[in-house]
């Protein structure tokens, strides 16, 4: 096989493959709505776009099935944008180019996106279908799920006629989700004053790479490093023994991914320049021995650099440092209720250098809001009490389980019944769009669920071939059982 337009189910991969092809980075979707528009039109399906972007596709339900509850399949359209450091590739442009490599589907030194291409594929598959039962079938490709939930955010109440909504955005076959975290994003801004670089110093380059980063959900639990702790660790030290000072600081890329690279330009007095760069040595291989299990590749390059034209202010550069160390960063509470899922988490995704200022975000997530807002409320206290503007922004809820979901239900059944085992109901600690939908449909009944995706949000993106078959199986045998509608009194 060479590629994955030729893997089974050919309806799912053939829609896959189409969808690589087309860039869709958060907030430059404009190619994949106008593409997913011509193709309901194409099929002769009922197809609209909404004033964000939300792409909605109908198809009438199959004869003898017209009584049936409506059902929303539900995908988001785009995707995260993350490459390798040598990886030349520009997503606003370039297709993905995808492998196929020991049963698993990835990309070349990028995101594949099958978070969520791969479930907008299977509702695209669905709809396309000619020998499926099912009752009356709405297709909802939400826009920005990933920098906001902006296309949830904004679809507006009353638009969709269905009764049931199967999200199809987790990532283990065999798991049914009932219930996700909600997350909040806390920004941190600092306003240095630039010095001119003191007399008698040396620059440097300084790099964290290798790390695997990650979903900052579902991954965060997993015991990686954060390129920015890693980075902020080294830099504190090296100000407190060599003097160094920091003329430019770059780490992490995305909110909702673990940060996998920083970068920095600093300058240390020349004669300390030859302990400044064993310390960095050792500094390097104490972290790799700290995470020696789970970042095998982890690596710290030191190389001199060109005399930058300023540095920040001590005050400042300090404030950062602290602030940084003290800064909640990965597990913060395991859930009571849901054995081995995250609860309570922080990911300090960026540190950045912009328009003069320097700038650090972090995603807070929770399966209690009420936990959500105490950490947020901590983390700006860290940040203020060391000099930063800081202030929370892009609050949205969880989705609060309901083990006694009809759809989970018949859902379990037809799992039970069609591959003799049975599904796992499940919390996920990763932002769904269905808390944001759920709260402007209040009537439906959600669940969600998908084929085994391993390591999104990175360019170790993989998706699990032999998930994707029984996945699509179950999607269509759900459908032909879904309820009737219940008679009006």
């Amino acid at each position: 096989m060479s590629t994955i337009k030729d893997l089974e189910p050919n309806g799912v991969f053939r829609n896959f493959y189409s969808l690589t092809q087309i860039p869709r980075p958060s907030k430059k979707e404009a190619k994949v709505i106008a593409f997913m528009k011509q193709w309901g039109e194409d099929h002769g399906l009922e197809t609209l776009v909404d004033e964000c972007g939300n792409v909605i596709i109908r198809k009438p339900a199959t004869p003898g099935m017209e009584n049936r509850k409506g059902v929303i399949l539900q995908a988001h359209l785009d995707m995260v944008p993350q490459k390798n450091a040598d990886k030349v590739h520009d997503f606003e442009t370039d297709p993905i180019e995808t492998r196929i490599e020991n049963g698993w589907v990835k990309a070349n030194g990028t995101t594949l996106g099958a978070d969520d291409g791969l479930g907008a594929a299977a509702a695209m598959a669905v709809l396309e279908a000619t020998d499926l039962q099912h009752g009356p079938i709405e297709a909802l490709f939400t826009i920005d799920e990933e920098t906001g939930m902006t296309g949830a955010n904004k679809l507006q109440p009353g638009v969709l006629k269905g009764d049931i909504l199967m999200n199809m955005d987790s990532e283990t076959e065999g798991e049914l989700y009932v219930g996700c975290a909600g997350g909040i994003d806390n920004i941190g801004t600092w306003t240095p004053a630039y010095e001119n670089v003191p007399d008698g110093m040396t620059a440097y380059r300084l790099f964290v790479k290798g790390l695997k980063g990650g979903h900052s959900g579902m991954d965060i639990n997993l015991g990686r490093a954060n390129a920015n702790k890693v980075m902020n660790a080294m830099l504190l030290m090296a100000a407190e023994k060599y003097g160094l000072r920091l003329a430019k600081i770059d780490g992490g890329s995305l909110r909702n991914a673990i940060p996998r690279e920083s970068e920095a330009i600093v300058v240390v007095p020349t004669d300390k320049k030859d302990e400044f760069v064993k310390y960095v040595a050792e500094f390097e291989a104490l972290t790799k021995e700290e995470f020696a299990a789970t970042e095998p590749e982890l690596g710290i390059l030191c190389e001199p650099a060109a005399i930058p034209e300023n540095v920040i202010d001590v005050k400042t550069q300090n404030n950062m440092f602290t602030a940084i160390a003290r800064y909640p960063n990965g597990v913060i509470a395991m859930s009571e209720d849901f054995e081995g899922t995250t609860e309570t988490s922080s990911n300090l995704a960026t540190v950045k250098m912009e328009n003069g200022k320097i700038v650090c975000a972090s995603l807070t997530r929770s399966l209690v809001d009420a936990a959500k807002d105490k950490l947020a409320e901590q983390i700006r206290k860290v940040l203020t009490d060391n000099g930063a503007e800081a202030y929370s922004t892009g609050d949205y809820p969880g989705w609060k389980p309901n083990i006694n979901s009809p759809i989970l239900n018949t859902m379990k059944e037809v799992y039970k019944a069609k591959f003799g085992k049975e599904a796992k109901v499940m919390v996920i600690h990763a932002g769904l769009e269905c808390g944001i939908l759920g709260s402007k449909y209040p009537h439906w009944d959600m669940v969600s669920f998908g084929p085994t995706l391993v390591h999104p949000h990175s360019p170790d993106e993989a998706l699990l071939i032999e998930s994707v078959q029984p996945f699509w199986d179950f999607v269509v045998e759900t459908l032909k059982n879904i309820p009737e509608k219940e008679a009006i009194a």
